[in-house]
């Protein structure tokens, strides 16, 4: 009987999404997306440059397993996704590809839509934001990034998780550039500086994967975002 309990809880962490889908995007882009788990809260997973939506896996399965609708997409330009843009996905319209999201899952009986996005994703989530209707996006977790457009527009609340060291290629810190945003950005809001130099998704690969994932569904389930302050560790 132990060894059925084990693995059933082995397999189920490692089951696949339920189901792959698609969906337009406003410009006559389509979005590809993975489903995970149910419920009329909903959580859309934007990838970073150089991840896709099956990178998201573990993270998306953590989450629905706490209550929510999961919703990992692959942007324009990743695996079948395709659009205006997307030879060149960094200058590609990729805010419309979160919004094509948002109003899928909307459309769909999610209550509420909130997005993680993590580097080139979480520029597109704070622009999605910004571009949105009111009530649209709930909230927004930015792993090592923010917003493309200017921060005080955002129409969520947001969650800025950064490492203190995290650098571009050139070698620039990205922390001060993100701080300003986040100095910019309406309340409620916080913003987590980490050790280490991990950038966005790469902190799930780091000795700080589970507290990151931790704050990440606290800021998620909490009823209400509130004012949240800052804090660094």
């Amino acid at each position: 009987m132990l060894v059925a309990i084990l693995a059933s809880v082995f397999f189920a962490g490692i089951a696949p999404a339920q189901a792959t889908i698609s969906f337009p995007a406003q410009d006559g882009g389509v979005v590809f997306a993975d489903i995970y788990g149910k419920g009329d809260k909903a959580v859309i997973l934007a990838h970073g440059g150089r991840f896709n939506k099956e990178s998201w896996a573990p993270q998306a399965r953590r989450i629905a397993a706490a209550g929510f609708e999961v919703l990992a997409i692959d942007f324009r330009g990743y695996g079948p996704s395709h659009g205006p843009g997307d030879k060149d996905p960094l200058s590609a319209p990729l805010e419309l590809d979160v919004l094509a999201a948002v109003r899928y899952l909307h459309a769909h009986g999610a209550k509420s839509v909130s997005i993680v996005g993590g580097s080139m994703g979480g520029g597109a989530a704070g622009d999605a934001s910004i571009e949105s209707k009111p009530g649209e996006i709930d909230r927004i977790v930015f792993l090592g990034s923010a917003p493309n457009e200017p921060a005080e527009k955002l129409k969520s609340a947001s969650l800025f998780i950064v490492a203190r060291d995290d650098a571009s290629g050139e070698g620039a810190l990205r922390l001060p550039g993100i701080r300003a945003q986040f100095e910019k950005a309406p309340q409620p809001k916080q913003l987590i500086v980490l050790k280490g130099s991990a950038h966005a998704q790469y902190l799930f690969q780091t000795d700080q994967a589970e507290g990151v994932m931790r704050e990440i569904l606290r800021f998620l389930a909490a009823k209400t975002a509130g004012s949240m302050a800052g804090s660094e560790r």
